[in-house]
């Protein structure tokens, strides 16, 4: 991908974008507040903060489409708001939600949007080639933008940013939703860019993404609380990270009574391992104490850019589940809650799902992982109740799912990637809405509807609709509508999708109390941090099982002379990419 020379104005030719005093409010909401910095040209830019921080609000200004209400800002060498035209010229900009037309082909995407960006699709064949060899799209041109996975679109998405060869691409967290596979090659896209020059900002929740990049802006609440490469906010936490070795079963019991220690600002499952993070100025003794509790050995560990941003926000929230708390012992009659056997469901002639089997027992947490358009949500809503099989049987709570599907229904709680709520109804008739169809009522209906108002703190916003909510608190109302009817068995579908860290944490704080509790959990996600949190782990690839085990048993299994210490997104990629392999090389 060769884009033309920069133009820059005399003065700014080191800045892509110079941001001096920005303020922005929507009414009472300080959404931005006196911020300042540089974006470099031929540099990755990290946007990073918490939910409602302002990444997205910082986005839209830098590329035009609002108006601050304080300080100046220019892109490329031109005034945000006095030279909008040429702002559009010099920026591609990809939104959260990229305005694709599912209709349309990936062809006539690009087509539309050189149209809207004054350009002749006719005369500009050789760009449409790069542009398509550089995605990888070349093979698809005639696929309609709806029939691609989260991947490709993200990737067509990109293509159609970069279609006027601006100088400054801005990328709005463009991972959300897309498996490490096709992150790898949207990372692989990106380096190609700056590498010729192109200054790429990148916002993102998932502080893998942020450690990858040269240098982050790191916002909390509008403001900027720091601005340089990851690694010299990373160096603040030296001495502070701890591993628990080889905790096993009690790891969940561990990692509780770690976070509520007062000298642990984090902590998170790491496998068969629990992992923390000291408070500043706090001494090891607490930890050292619960490990020789516990009869395991505590190591120092190197400390994470995740580690140093969830520090610097505060800490995480604490390791007691108020909802698991109130939650009797799940009772079952067997310790199989969940099973299927020669799963399948095809769509015509596509097979979503080919024969697949598995068994999940009695308050285990089994993850589903896959690269986008694996099969996974459709072997989660087969085992819902919510597709019917083509072939297979599957059971969930001793209910085979062909003959008694109402009755399966009552004893599971799903939530669904996309949100499984009404639009149209206010948070508290949701919360309504949801306890009347798993038959609450009476006081046990007022009880449980007050309990998840308590828990997911949603008191602010009982007469708002879900659309009106941060994602964060949107999430929160569709776990609290899925677990109103006290569940055995729950289907978490990509849960903390886009959500901030801190959010994630209280997400798995309450699943992993839930757990404990006996509650069965299935759960996808892309973000392979949270596969951890896993007891076992199902990978599917194009439709079939390729691989199930426990987390430590998967990262083994991809270990190698470049891969001493795989992660789990290591081990993802190397056991997809292997089957891949192995697929097209069968007879």
């Amino acid at each position: 991908m060769h884009s033309s020379p920069a133009i820059v104005p005399a003065g700014e030719q080191d800045a892509a974008a110079v941001i001096e005093g920005l303020d922005k409010h929507f009414g009472q909401v300080r959404a931005l507040r006196n911020l300042s910095a540089r974006i470099h040209y031929g540099r990755l830019t990290g946007l990073v903060g918490p939910d409602g921080a302002g990444k997205t609000t910082l986005m839209r200004i830098l590329t035009g489409l609002l108006v601050p209400n304080a300080g100046r800002v220019t892109l490329a060498g031109f005034d945000v708001v006095k030279d909008n035209d040429a702002i559009h010229v010099a920026s591609g900009y990809m939104p959260q939600r990229f305005g694709l037309y599912e209709d349309l082909s990936v062809m006539e995407n690009m087509r539309l949007y050189a149209q809207l960006r004054g350009m002749d699709a006719d005369r500009n064949a050789d760009l449409f080639a790069e542009l398509l060899d550089f995605t990888r799209l070349g093979p698809f041109t005639q696929r309609p933008a709806g029939k691609l996975s989260g991947g490709m679109k993200q990737k067509l998405g990109l293509a159609c940013a970069l279609m006027a060869r601006p100088k400054v691409l801005l990328l709005d967290e463009p991972g959300v939703g897309v498996d490490p596979v096709s992150r790898q090659d949207l990372w692989r896209m990106v380096q190609a860019l700056t590498d010729e020059g192109m200054a790429v900002v990148w916002s993102t929740a998932y502080l893998d993404e942020a450690e990858r990049c040269e240098s982050v802006l790191l916002l909390n609440q509008g403001q900027l609380l720091f601005d340089g490469p990851p690694r010299e906010l990373t160096a603040q936490l030296e001495g502070r990270s701890f591993r628990l070795e080889d905790v096993g079963t009690a790891r969940r019991a561990v990692l509780t009574e770690a976070l509520n220690l007062p000298s642990v600002s984090d902590g998170v499952i790491q496998g068969a391992g629990v992992r923390v993070v000291l408070r500043e100025g706090a001494n090891v003794d607490q930890v050292q104490s619960l490990a020789d509790q516990t009869q395991v050995h505590l190591t120092l560990v190197p400390a994470r850019f995740e580690d140093a941003f969830i520090d610097l926000l505060g800490g995480g929230p604490g390791g007691t589940s108020a909802l698991a708390e109130r939650l009797p012992p799940v009772e079952l009659d067997s310790d199989v809650a969940v099973s299927c056997r020669e799963l399948t469901k095809r769509f015509g002639d596509f097979t979503a799902t080919d024969s697949v089997s598995f068994e999940v027992r009695k308050g285990e947490i089994f993850g589903l992982l896959g690269p986008n358009g694996a099969g996974k949500s459709t072997t989660f809503k087969m085992l819902c109740g919510l597709l019917k099989p083509t072939a297979g049987e599957a059971h969930v709570v001793g209910h085979d799912l062909r003959h008694a599907t109402g009755a399966a229904k009552c004893r599971l709680g799903y939530m669904a990637q996309k949100f499984s709520l009404y639009g149209l109804l206010s948070v508290r008739q949701n919360l309504e809405f949801s306890a009347g169809v798993y038959g609450l009522d009476g006081s046990a209906r007022h009880e449980r509807i007050g309990e998840m108002i308590e828990t997911f703190d949603l008191g602010d916003w009982l007469s708002a609709t879900p659309d009106s909510l941060p994602l964060g608190h949107k999430q929160r109302l569709a776990l609290a509508c899925s677990l109103m009817h006290r569940p055995p068995v729950l289907f978490l579908d990509e849960p903390t999708s886009g959500v901030d860290p801190i959010t994630r944490r209280e997400f798995w704080t309450h699943i992993n109390g839930l757990a404990r509790k006996g509650v069965t959990i299935m759960v996808t996600t892309h973000f392979m941090d949270e596969a951890e949190y896993c007891d076992r782990v199902a990978l599917l690839s194009r439709a079939r099982l390729i691989a199930l085990d426990t987390p430590d048993a998967l990262k083994r299994s991809a270990v190698g002379p470049e891969r001493p210490d795989p992660t789990m997104e290591d081990a993802f990629i190397h056991l997809v990419e292997s089957a891949d392999r192995e697929m097209e090389t069968a007879p």
